[in-house]
């Protein structure tokens, strides 16, 4: 589905970056944050991939990681603490992420409608691969049965957005073992791939993904014609 185009929209711009470490993502994401607060760029969608990565927040999280740091090292997984909301998840390749930087003093200034938002693009995406999802009262994220499908965490900051989702794609659903993912013991984890039962072509999903948030938040996609080592 191509992005929905109307001459009063918003802009979005978009940087599809490709496979990026996750401390330079965040960098970047600080940086944009900064230029939208001061109001020198329009609201930004990165979308990317990390290397093997795991992610939390406080270091009571850390209770939730099943193995030691030395083995995660012997492994090549990165662990960085972050300041999203939400627990201890798992990036890595074949897993999609978007991170939105959007204002919302320009949207009620309403996080809560932020995440459905994020939830109906995930949501209208995953249906578009005959896929159904849902939205959990208890669990923030979006849910295929009784398995998570796509992680949510934001920080908002001065009324701009940073972090965003992840969405199992084609990743290897074996890494998410070596955790509790986001803190959750009783339920488990699943991926398109999986559920369809073949891999899943990555840009289709960019190109859904990027249709579906043009409709749900109202923008008009510009997509970034610079790479990232040019910007960054």
């Amino acid at each position: 589905m191509p992005p929905v185009v109307k001459a009063h929209m918003k802009v979005l711009t978009v940087h599809q970056i490709g496979m990026m470490e996750y401390d330079r993502a965040y960098h970047f994401q600080q940086r944009l944050l900064k230029q939208r607060i001061e109001g020198e760029i329009e609201d930004t969608l990165l979308i990317l991939e990390h290397p093997p990565t795991l992610t939390f927040v406080k270091s009571d999280d850390l209770e939730n990681l099943l193995i030691s740091r030395n083995e995660l090292q012997k492994r090549g997984v990165s662990l960085f603490p972050t300041d999203r909301g939400g627990n201890i998840t798992w990036h890595g390749p074949g897993q999609l992420v978007g991170y939105p930087i959007i204002d919302l003093k320009e949207r009620d200034k309403d996080i809560h409608k932020f995440i459905f938002d994020l939830q109906e693009v995930i949501i209208r995406t995953l249906n578009d691969f005959s896929i159904e999802s849902f939205r959990d009262e208890r669990h923030v994220g979006v849910w295929v049965g009784q398995e998570k499908i796509a992680a949510i965490g934001i920080k908002v900051t001065s009324w701009v957005t940073k972090h965003g989702f992840a969405l199992n794609i084609n990743n290897d659903l074996d890494h998410f073992s070596l955790i509790n993912p986001c803190g959750i013991m009783d339920r488990g984890v699943t991926s398109m791939a999986r559920i369809l039962g073949r891999d899943v072509p990555m840009g289709t999903v960019v190109e859904r993904i990027l249709g579906h948030f043009s409709s749900v938040f109202g923008t008009l996609v510009e997509m970034e014609s610079n790479s990232f080592s040019q910007v960054a």
